[in-house]
């Protein structure tokens, strides 16, 4: 005995099936359209906010270093042009800002190690999920090293671009060009790795370091002049 009735599978949005149902006996099923991309293969999301915080020490720590030495090489050179006097204050600037990010940097994650394990004490119920979350506890050493490495980085760019220079002239030059390269560059690869704009972000930096060395100079000039400071070559 056959039947009247006849089946059509396709793709329809609808979820509503008595729709389909058609007066001449035809039945169609509607089932629902195929991904074209099965999830995992999708890419998944960068995420920013999670390289914040370690971008931010970086950054900082880098465009500290450059700025700090650049500007402390320019204004003993706004009194003097002896390249010893020049690389000596910059070897310095580099060691001195180096130990004070990385203390700086281990004294305020400490403290924020001691806050977090205080309130985990608090709030503690289970132990084994106590143990696995303290592995991502901060590391107060990581962060200190991370950060004396990142000044010392970018304080060696100016000291060794211009502390080996005899002429005052073309050592002020280099010193301003390489530091401004590097603030730039400093500001882009902060703002690609954050995906923030990249013009706007070197900008930023170049300018703000263009001005803490222009104050440095200008600050040391005037008092040079002022008070008869000059440092000579002897």
């Amino acid at each position: 005995m056959s039947s009247g009735l006849s089946f059509h599978v396709h793709e329809n949005q609808s979820p509503d099936l008595t729709k389909d149902l058609k007066p001449d006996g035809c039945v169609q099923i509607a089932i629902p359209p195929r991904s074209h991309e099965p999830q995992s293969m999708q890419a998944d999301p960068v995420d920013y906010m999670a390289r914040a915080q370690w971008l931010r020490a970086v950054v900082l720590g880098a465009n500290d270093g450059l700025v700090s030495v650049a500007s402390l090489m320019l204004g003993v050179g706004a009194v003097g042009h002896s390249a010893k006097a020049m690389l000596v204050s910059g070897l310095a600037g580099l060691v001195a800002g180096a130990c004070s990010m990385a203390i700086g940097e281990f004294v305020s994650v400490y403290a924020q190690y001691d806050i977090e394990v205080a309130e985990r004490e608090r709030r503690r119920q289970d132990g084994g999920k106590e143990e696995e979350e303290e592995a991502n506890l901060p590391n107060p050493l990581l962060a200190a090293a991370a950060s004396a490495l990142a000044f010392s980085l970018g304080a060696v760019l100016p000291l060794l671009a211009g502390g080996f220079i005899r002429s005052w002239g073309v050592r002020v030059g280099v010193v301003c060009a390489v530091s401004s390269l590097g603030l730039a560059g400093f500001g882009a690869a902060g703002a690609v790795l954050g995906g923030a704009n990249v013009l706007n972000s070197a900008l930023r930096v170049l300018i703000g370091g263009w001005l803490a060395m222009l104050v440095t100079y200008c600050v040391l000039r005037v008092s040079g002049l002022v008070f008869g400071m000059h440092i000579s070559s002897a």
